[in-house]
């Protein structure tokens, strides 16, 4: 039997604020250790009490420079422990923070400023000092560049360095030694905190308005949930421009732990084993990553240690039905599963650093054939779901009470209901934004009158309050014979069957039947190339060979087994290269961009068209 809504778990409240929390939690542990980073090979640490000093000099800082309550400073950024700081300071100073990637152009940085009226802006180093110099004459209204990296020509009074506007801050708490906490005493609940602008999938940049009742609510969700304790260390890597990456800060300032930050993605893996987290999120892509080097490993290994491998898997994935009904292993059972952690399951623990208790997916669907393998080598991962327009956090499995495919139960004081006519998952909690900036039209199409916020996803909730995604209504197809489609399930299964495939896109909408848009993971189908007739060719020579496409198929064909016959991929394309974030077909958290991909390869996707006939 399943439900059609989900009434709230109580909560009960104590943050007002994250300025407020912060400056609490500054005076209530000032020795503990707050931040950890990394400079060159080595990591240091930040105390609350030594980050509450750069945080008050940052706000004392921007009051300096005559900052107005609610005015939007701006973060042009990769994601790094002085991005926090800065975040902090703004809200500090009773400003508003508007959140723009580092990996924006020029033009949209132009566009969010605009928009956003943003009157400061912390750019990262020169790369990125250079994008505002490029349109400096469209944005009359930013007054000043705070440089975090290098330093300014010497005659330009546009640009200060951030050691330079945090001396100008002290210099300013030395006269005025209440000015930052009178400005946090004055923050109120529906003061804007955040401007955060959606990447989306198509067309421009929405802001999202996300108030100060948003974060402190989501911060006292968290805490209340018992996920995350005072004694752990997590790590963050997440873009913090993206809702996913600054709820977990929030979070973070509530519980009082110590956060470990880089947001360099190529060292994430070996920076796992170095800093040896006991939680982290991280999106599904990471996951898959992981999954098919462990995988393709084994396999390379031969054919003893493949058996070896798959008897292990096999063991852990009884004892994970087990631990999904609450249950122990116990007998020979418990003995088998104590050998394969020896021989098999202990490595990918050390490649996590040894200590991982949890990690928490979001932004993107995760497989659920690569949630029960980890779980079957001892690792959880735990599924959950928001949106921008919700501050990232509205559902989560729980670390004692979980369920592989879903998204898991509302956090507390998180209301859900699905749209009776086409269940649509609806939502409503003290976390759903305030509206689009500028945008009142968006505004009332994605907000109902009472507070409800339509999030453009269709579910179903089952018998246990546990909330399947099962595709986003935009992205639904239709085929030319009237069969709707999920591509996003589709897609799943083929980078869980296929550990050479990177990115799928399935495609069909008004077609006759379906087909899909494949990349391959350059490391794995390189390796796979040594010693045939592809070893040493390129990425685009590997891709577009026969040979790998035939490799492909095998795998298409095993997928296509366990799927209807009308959502079957009758053909497929290799593209010459992967998705990025750079070329626009990846957001920032590691979205695919469909409408994006499907316009740029409109000709390959034609092409599969072409002449052909098939029943749909």
């Amino acid at each position: 039997m399943t439900a059609t809504s989900i009434a709230p778990e109580s909560l009960t409240r104590t943050t007002t604020s994250l300025p407020q929390a912060f400056l609490e939690r500054c005076a209530r542990s000032p020795e503990r250790e707050a931040y950890r980073y990394p400079v060159g090979d080595d990591w240091r640490s930040l105390t609350w009490k030594q980050a509450g000093e750069r945080v008050r000099a940052i706000a004392a800082g921007l009051l300096s420079l005559g900052l107005d309550r609610e005015a939007r400073v701006a973060i042009l950024c990769a994601t790094r422990y002085e991005w926090v700081l800065m975040d902090l300071g703004v809200l500090c100073a009773g400003g508003a923070t508007t959140t723009v990637y580092p990996s924006s152009t020029a033009e949209e940085c132009a566009y969010i400023l605009r928009d956003s009226d943003t009157r400061i802006i912390f750019a990262e180093d020169a790369t990125q000092l250079a994008k505002l110099r490029a349109h400096k004459a469209e944005l009359p209204s930013l007054a000043k560049v705070v440089l975090v990296d290098g330093a300014p020509d010497a005659d330009d009074d546009w640009v200060v360095t951030l050691a330079d506007l945090e001396t100008r801050g002290q210099a300013h708490l030395s006269q005025h030694p209440d000015a930052v906490t009178d400005a946090v005493a004055a923050v109120e609940s529906e003061h804007l905190a955040t401007l955060i602008y959606t990447s989306g999938t198509t067309g421009k940049p929405k802001g999202v308005r996300l108030v100060h009742e948003c974060w402190a609510y989501t911060a006292d969700a968290i805490a209340a949930m018992g996920m995350l304790h005072e004694d752990d260390l997590e790590y963050l890597w997440l873009p913090l421009s993206h809702s996913f990456g600054k709820v977990l800060s929030g979070g973070h300032i509530r519980i009082g732990h110590t956060l470990a930050i880089d947001g360099r993605i190529p060292k994430l893996v070996d920076n796992l084993a170095v800093v040896r987290p006991v939680v982290m999120a991280a999106a599904p892509r990471i996951f898959e990553k992981v999954y098919n080097k462990v995988v393709q490993g084994a396999k390379e290994g031969g054919g003893t240690k493949w058996k070896i491998f798959q008897w292990a898997v096999a063991v852990g994935k009884r004892v994970s039905a087990l631990r999904q009904e609450g249950k122990e292993p116990s007998g020979m059972l418990a003995l088998k599963h104590k050998i394969a952690h020896k021989l098999v399951f202990s490595k990918l623990h050390a490649r996590f650093g040894g200590r991982l208790r949890l990690f928490i997916s979001g932004s993107a669907p995760l497989s659920r054939e690569i949630a029960e393998f980890f779980h079957a080598c001892g690792i959880l991962i735990v599924e959950g779901y928001g949106l921008t327009e919700s501050s990232a956090a509205s559902f989560v499995n729980r670390a004692s009470k979980f369920r592989f495919g879903t998204v898991g139960m509302p956090l507390p004081g998180c209301e859900v209901k699905l749209a009776p006519e086409d269940k649509e998952i609806l939502l409503k909690s003290p976390g759903v934004m305030r509206g689009y900036h500028n945008l009142p039209e968006e505004t009332a199409q994605t907000l109902t009158p009472d507070g409800w916020l339509r999030t453009g996803d269709i579910g179903e909730i089952d018998d246990g309050g546990f909330l399947r995604i099962t595709d986003r209504k935009k992205d639904l197809i239709k085929t030319s014979g009237g069969k709707y489609i999920a591509p996003q399930h589709i897609e799943g299964k083929i980078k869980a069957t296929c550990p050479y495939v990177s990115q799928a896109i399935v495609h069909g909408d008004k077609r006759n039947f379906v087909t899909a848009l494949l990349t391959v993971d350059e490391e794995s189908i390189k390796k796979w190339a040594e010693g045939g007739p592809l070893a040493g060719k390129s990425y685009a020579e590997i891709a577009a060979a026969p040979e790998t496409a035939a490799l492909i198929d095998t795998y298409i064909q095993q997928v296509n087994g366990e799927l209807a016959k009308y959502e079957t991929i009758k053909k497929f394309s290799i593209l010459p290269r992967d998705l990025t974030v750079e070329e626009g077909e990846l957001t920032p958290s590691l979205k695919v961009k469909r409408k994006a991909v499907e316009k740029k390869y409109i000709e390959v996707l034609d092409g599969m068209y072409k002449g052909a006939l098939a029943d749909a």
